[in-house]
């Protein structure tokens, strides 16, 4: 399966989506590729968006290879590729040092998503995580745990695109995975788009100042407060 852009991949997971998202559902997205995808499903769907900072860790010499990938809740959590960790050689300390990087561009994003908002609370709701697609799954792997932490009622993990080994080491992790396409053999994400442009902060900004008002609208109020 081919698709035109992350806007087309959005709207056929919204359909996918509909039977079982619940009024009390929340979409949260991996900035910054999953945004444009989780924001038309929280716009088809009715439902607020927010993200999750989440951030893979490259190899050395190979970034857009994840050995791992690393959270910043009250404290670093790592998710490691043992399989890769071990074909590369990498110690503990070694990926330790790299995820150290990482945390450092957590905190810039923090600073610049939530400028004007704080994260929404995800306790007893269902949370449906989204992502452009999946290579390894380290990245969407550590966002579940991480969510997992704030006691959501359900968690959905929502995919245009992913290998089948990789959602079969995710169904652990989440009550239902939602995928469109398992390709084999599998390619690079990008390579199932057409248009796989990279999205900037500012994108992802707007993309959140925008749910935040439509969300207003219908239900005259804004959301919001404080994760619990």
């Amino acid at each position: 399966m081919l698709f035109r852009d992350r806007h087309q991949a959005g709207e056929r997971l919204a359909e996918r989506l509909r039977r079982i998202a619940p009024a009390e559902a929340i979409v949260v997205a991996l900035p910054r590729g999953g945004v444009p995808v989780g924001e038309v499903i929280a716009r088809e769907l009715g439902l607020p968006l927010d993200v999750i900072l989440v951030r893979k860790v490259g190899a050395p010499m190979q970034p857009e290879l994840a050995v791992a990938a690393v959270t910043d809740g009250e404290k670093m959590r790592l998710t490691v590729n043992e399989d890769i960790k071990a074909e590369l050689g990498l110690s503990d300390s070694d990926i330790e040092a790299l995820a150290n990087k990482q945390l450092r561009e957590i905190e810039r994003r923090r600073a610049v998503y939530y400028a004007e908002s704080a994260p929404l609370p995800l306790k007893e709701k269902t949370v449906i995580v989204v992502d452009d697609g999946v290579a390894t799954g380290a990245t969407a792997n550590a966002a579940l745990r991480l969510i997992r932490q704030h006691e959501p009622t359900r968690l959905i993990l929502a995919l245009p695109v992913a290998p089948a080994e990789t959602i079969s080491e995710l169904e652990r992790h989440a009550d239902e995975i939602v995928c469109l396409s398992t390709p084999h053999p599998f390619r690079a994400v990008g390579a199932h788009y057409v248009d796989f442009d990279q999205v900037s902060d500012h994108e992802v900004v707007e993309a959140l100042r925008r749910n935040r008002e439509e969300t207003m609208r219908g239900q005259g109020s804004v959301p919001g407060g404080a994760r619990s």
